[in-house]
């Protein structure tokens, strides 16, 4: 018998989850807001492979947007951020019970490591799934992404292993995933190349093009050097993620002469999208972003390991400033770098 499955938030990553999930596990159950519930069962979800809209699928599914429609779950899988994490998973605990749940598995599908001190506050069995992809939604129940995985799946500890091989069962072939064999390193190696997400939601990227490209090269190219050396410092060593670059050409795009990197840098900011941060931000107009979970969390491990981090540090407080004002307004690169350079 098929495992009833509860997917919760219909954002850019559950949405393309589902896509892929829905045709081969009939007891797919999707929970979001009332609106975008009743959307989804109206239209279901077209997803397209990024420049092949013109070769969309649609697929049906069962979205609900109340938890009385969903029997107990064998799995549960958090497609919400982590600012929403806590009060999902006490909603969850509260429908269900502490009892019912028991033996249902819980896959914290978030960005950074906030979800690992808050997950095991309310579940028993949890596991934890890097999204290596990027995925973007153009409305509800319509999403891009460009690649169909892989999710790393694991623990902190790498331990729960049965649990870890349900998963990854449950999600292979249809979503590409793989057990990770140090899925704290993976986890920080991600966060590294999340820092993007900070810079190219202020500059607006993907709504506007780059003013200084040269500025903007050296600021990114810093920006993630610096996570580099800071994950290094506290211990953690180089996982492969998707198709993000090795540490060795971050390094050298840093540290080398703009024009030996410049062709290269030009195509990986090609294959950018909207950042999950920017659809926060400028789509939906919300100052809760996973700002403090990422950039905030790295500069914490800088201090306590002694790394300088300027342009990190730079970029957060500019974040952080920009985000908690109203109708934000993406800022040109030079202004950025006068921010900085100041």
């Amino acid at each position: 018998m098929k495992p009833t499955i509860l997917l919760i938030g219909a954002g850019a990553v559950g949405s393309a989850l589902t896509a892929w999930l829905a045709p081969t596990q009939p007891n797919l159950y999707v929970y979001d807001r009332p609106e975008n519930a009743a959307k989804l069962v109206t239209g279901g979800i077209k997803a397209y492979l990024q420049h092949h809209q013109d070769q969309a699928t649609t697929v049906k599914v069962n979205a609900i947007s109340d938890l009385n429609h969903c029997p107990c779950p064998d799995m549960i899988l958090l497609c919400v951020k982590n600012y929403s994490l806590a009060d999902v998973s006490g909603a969850l605990l509260t429908h269900y019970g502490a009892s019912q749940l028991t033996d249902t598995i819980v896959v914290g599908l978030q960005n950074g490591v906030e979800n690992q001190r808050i997950l095991p506050q309310y579940f028993k069995q949890v596991v934890y799934g890097i999204v290596t992809f990027n995925a973007w939604l153009d409305n509800v129940g319509v999403v891009g992404y460009q690649a169909k995985g892989p999710f790393i799946i694991g623990t902190p500890d790498n331990g729960q292993q049965r649990l870890i091989t349900t998963v990854v069962d449950m999600l292979n072939p249809h979503a590409n995933a793989v057990a990770a064999q140090h899925f704290q390193d993976a986890a920080l190696c991600k966060m590294v190349i999340n820092l993007t997400n900070s810079l190219t939601t202020l500059t607006g990227l993907g709504y506007r093009d780059i003013d200084n490209m040269a500025r903007f090269q050296q600021i990114l190219s810093r920006l993630i050097y610096e996570g580099v050396n800071i994950v290094k410092a506290a211990g953690f060593k180089e996982c492969k993620i998707g198709n993000a670059p090795p540490w060795w050409l971050i390094q050298a795009s840093a540290l080398l002469p703009q024009w030996l990197t410049r062709s290269a840098f030009k195509r990986n900011v090609k294959k950018m999208v909207l950042s999950s941060m920017a659809q926060d931000v400028i789509n939906n107009g919300s100052q809760q972003t996973e700002l403090d979970d990422i950039n905030g969390h790295l500069l914490m491990l800088a201090q306590q390991h002694q790394v300088s981090a300027p342009y990190n540090q730079a970029i957060f407080k500019l974040c952080q400033q920009r985000f908690a004002v109203g109708q934000f307004k993406p800022m040109s690169i030079n202004d950025i770098w006068q921010a900085i350079d100041s």
